[in-house]
């Protein structure tokens, strides 16, 4: 699969890497940052997340939508564009936010920022290949660029934090996302090119 799709394979494995690290960093890992960094309650923070993901679950269908109106791409790159300028801000803002409704505020921010990719990465990769290796196509690199990236965001942040430069984790996010936009560019808009218009 690997040696006969490399080209998209790639392409997976990049295109998830900004998208995984930065969904996990406000969903998975923001609890704990709201608790540990930002000084709020657990039970605090563990509503402010409950109420944002139940907000950006209602937002995926939309933004799908979107993404068949416009394309994929321009959903893509919004959510580079948007993330690489936006998150070292919204981090650095909410760490030293106490306020629960403008911490609420913050993280639906980043997450209405990360929309622009959950939304649509799942049909963008299986777009991207054939149907006889499609289910292995999207399932490897995705596993592997989700375990890297996406599962390492915690032990990654917590490790900074620990270390004393709790920013330096920002500013990896922010690079993560940038390399996955650089992907969302170049590569060839998936609706108009899909592999699955030959099943």
């Amino acid at each position: 699969m690997i040696t006969r799709h490399p080209r998209e394979t790639l392409t997976v494995m990049m295109l998830t890497a900004g998208g995984t690290i930065a969904f996990y960093a406000y969903s998975i890992y923001m609890q704990k940052f709201l608790v540990n960094t930002s000084g709020l309650s657990r039970e605090t923070a563990s509503q402010i997340n409950a109420i944002t993901l139940f907000l950006f679950m209602l937002l995926q269908p939309v933004a799908g939508a979107l993404s068949d109106r416009t394309g994929r791409k321009p959903l893509m790159i919004s959510f580079g564009v948007l993330g690489v300028i936006y998150t070292y801000p919204i981090f650095s803002t909410l760490a030293r936010t106490t306020d629960p409704t403008v911490a609420g505020l913050l993280v639906m921010a980043g997450l209405l920022i990360v929309t622009g990719y959950t939304s649509i990465n799942a049909v963008v990769k299986a777009e991207l290949f054939p149907a006889h290796i499609r289910a292995l196509g999207v399932a490897l690199p995705y596993a592997l660029a989700n375990t890297l990236f996406g599962g390492t965001a915690e032990f990654v942040a917590l490790w900074f934090k620990q270390a004393g430069m709790e920013q330096a984790f920002y500013i990896y996010v922010s690079i993560m996302i940038a390399i996955s936009l650089a992907v969302y560019v170049r590569m060839r808009e998936t609706a108009q090119h899909s592999r699955i218009l030959e099943d």
